[in-house]
């Protein structure tokens, strides 16, 4: 997942728009490009913003196309030239299900599409530039032209039901719903049901061109569901998926399938939560289009994961009963008690925005996950693939790196309830990463090709450097670089980067820049109070025990020998490279016995979940979580 490999052809990178760097929020032309464009075709004003806002909340990302091929603010599909060759489980080292006591899994390749085979979904610029007489060219390059392409198709869907231009939003529900391009009803109606909460409530923000767009609330507007019967469209089935009713949701299940000589595929059963707890979630992006997503999951010979979310409308696919194992973290012990959610999506193509519509169908579906399990909404246990650490040093190299630096985990937090408010002040011991995403914007390198420089763009993640200051080297990671090199820009090295929300234990302090304990080493980044990129917090950290010069560190919670019965194979305690020093400080996200899911073979029958007597704390050792023995340390409330 993510990696800059995986990509056979890469959408154009254009610009257009000042940058939000460039000064102060003002009120400019994007507001009076939404008004022209609504009067120009007779949309509501109100109904053309919501539907950008679901989109793209209001951004033009500088003409770069989102992570399914959609161009600017009203996210006009192009996705022609955003496929890839290879799937996200089928680059790298990285085996997804993390369990080198198995023979090793090979993923299969996903065919590359043709364009003509590509949904309607995926190709609405073209059907823009038919309804609109402007050029395609146009419609990707120019922010106004694509308000007024967007604006256009809105038109085009209402007469298409047969139905008046009117001025009231509420006659636009079905208009809306066949925006979407969903092709079911119930995620055509959530889609136009999101829209018209945003014209209830009404918004309010800077965009990434630094202008403020504002939507007055409007909260008596009523909607008409019945509108989206006219539309015709597919009843999807929800079978024994496992959802909340606020998304609209298909079972479309991975196949449980034995071939011979000991091998199967593509998951594990269990008996989750009875046989082990449920305590992570796990954010990926699937590098693949939704389609090519749909035939690997359904391939038994290829790896599994719970759910898939859709980028155009938020629709979403359950794969596997919640109370199985899939394969997609690349850690066995992380698998065995986390959720695995695949977002259409890739990395570094080349601008990688996700729309609001899948961030908004996402946090509803882990609010109910976490309210399910008791799974705390915090990022020690809302993970990203790139915060999943390898199990041995051997694996750590090949992990993944996705969702990478521009998922925006702030925003997917205030749609989870859960925003990264400080809990204590500027002087405190403990720090949440929180830069602001839309001005955040650190140099990342090797989105086209390797050394290249990527297009501007928001970032939730910190660069983490080995003095306090910019042009020092950055931070060392040695189990990415055994040989000691510092880590570098490129988009898919973790190893100097703190995210949104991860929680760090302060070392120093130096004017406007602060030191955090990361992988057994001082990091400092850059976090004036002007302008800070983290916020206090409070929490509980651990230190290495008295007398013990170093902690060893692991990248699983096995159980000791001992625990093993005679029939289940005693799997290795290996420390990673990596060690926490006397007088290091690191944030406990989470305590939990040694457990090991012993499932390595299709027959059920042997199946067993060893739980050991010794203690693990997971910390937030560096970009990913790691665990120490709690033997090994002292806790404390700071």
């Amino acid at each position: 997942m993510g990696a800059v490999a995986s990509l056979a052809l890469l959408l154009p990178l254009l610009s257009a728009g000042p940058s939000a760097t460039a000064g102060q929020p003002v009120t400019g032309s994007l507001q009076a490009e939404f008004a022209a464009a609504a009067k120009r075709y007779d949309v509501p004003p109100s109904v053309l913003l919501a539907v950008a806002y679901m989109q793209s909340r209001w951004d033009g990302h500088g003409g770069a196309p989102s992570v399914s091929g959609g161009y600017g603010p009203m996210h006009l599909t192009d996705a022609r030239t955003a496929l890839t060759r290879a799937p996200h489980h089928s680059h790298g080292a990285e085996d997804a299900r993390g369990d080198e006591a198995r023979g090793p899994k090979y993923g299969t390749e996903a065919p590359l599409p043709e364009a003509s085979e590509l949904p309607p979904r995926l190709r609405t610029l073209e059907r823009a530039a038919a309804v609109s007489g402007i050029a395609a060219e146009e419609l990707r390059t120019s922010r106004a032209a694509n308000i007024r392409g967007g604006a256009a198709l809105l038109a085009a869907a209402q007469r298409q039901l047969g139905r008046p231009a009117s001025a009231d939003p509420s006659a636009w529900f079905g208009a809306v719903a066949r925006y979407s391009g969903a092709d079911d009803t119930a995620t055509a109606r959530t889609y136009a049901n999101d829209v018209f909460d945003v014209i209830r409530t009404g918004q309010r923000r800077v965009t990434d061109s630094g202008q403020v767009v504002s939507l007055p609330p409007d909260p008596d507007v009523v909607v008409d569901p019945g509108q989206v019967a006219a539309l015709g469209l597919r009843m999807a089935d929800r079978g024994r998926s496992e959802c909340p009713v606020t998304v609209a949701c298909e079972w479309i299940p991975a196949p449980y399938e034995e071939f011979g000589d000991g091998d199967y595929g593509n998951h594990d059963k269990a008996n989750r939560p009875v046989s082990q707890s449920i305590r992570y979630i796990v954010v990926h992006d699937t590098e693949a289009t939704w389609e090519s997503t749909l035939k690997l999951v359904q391939d038994p010979r290829y790896v599994s994961w719970q759910y898939s979310l859709r980028s155009s409308d938020g629709h979403v696919a359950q794969h596997l009963p919640l109370k199985d194992v899939g394969w997609h973290a690349g850690n066995w012990f992380v698998n065995a008690k986390s959720v695995g959610l695949e977002h259409e999506g890739f990395l570094v193509s080349p601008d990688a925005w996700y729309t609001e519509a899948m961030y908004r169908a996402s946090a509803r579906l882990v609010r109910y996950l976490a309210k399910r399990y008791d799974i705390p909404l915090d990022r020690q246990h809302i993970l990203g693939h790139d915060n999943v650490p390898g199990t041995v040093p051997a694996t750590i190299r090949g992990m993944h790196t996705d969702p990478g630096p521009f998922w925006d985990w702030d925003h997917y937090f205030h749609l989870l309830g859960r925003p990264f408010t400080p809990a204590a002040g500027p002087d405190s011991a403990v720090v949440t990463i929180r830069p602001d995403y839309v001005r955040h914007r650190p140099v990342y390198t090797s989105c086209l090709k390797p050394g290249d420089t990527c297009a501007p763009h928001g970032s939730g993640a910190v660069r983490l450097h080995s003095a306090p200051d910019a042009s020092s080297p950055l931070v060392k990671d040695v189990g990415l670089s055994p040989g000691g090199s510092p880590a570098t820009n490129g988009v898919n090295d973790t190893g100097a980067r703190a995210s949104t929300g991860q929680q760090y234990a302060v070392a120093e302090r130096r004017g406007d820049w602060t030191a955090i304990w990361y992988l057994g080493q001082k990091a400092w980044f850059h976090n004036p109070r002007s302008a800070p990129t983290a916020v206090g917090a409070r929490g509980w950290v651990l230190t290495s025990k008295e007398g013990l010069a170093v902690v060893p560190v692991y990248g699983r919670a096995y159980p000791e020998a001992a625990a093993y019965p005679p029939v289940v194979p005693v799997q290795a305690i290996v420390p990673l490279p990596y060690t926490l020093a006397a007088g290091q400080s690191y944030v406990v996200g989470d305590r939990t016995p040694g457990e090991y899911f012993y499932a390595p073979v299709y027959d059920t029958t042997g199946h067993a979940v060893v739980r050991g007597k010794e203690l693990y704390y997971e910390i937030q050792f560096g970009h990913r979580v790691a665990f120490v023995k709690a033997s090994d340390v002292t806790v404390s409330r700071v």
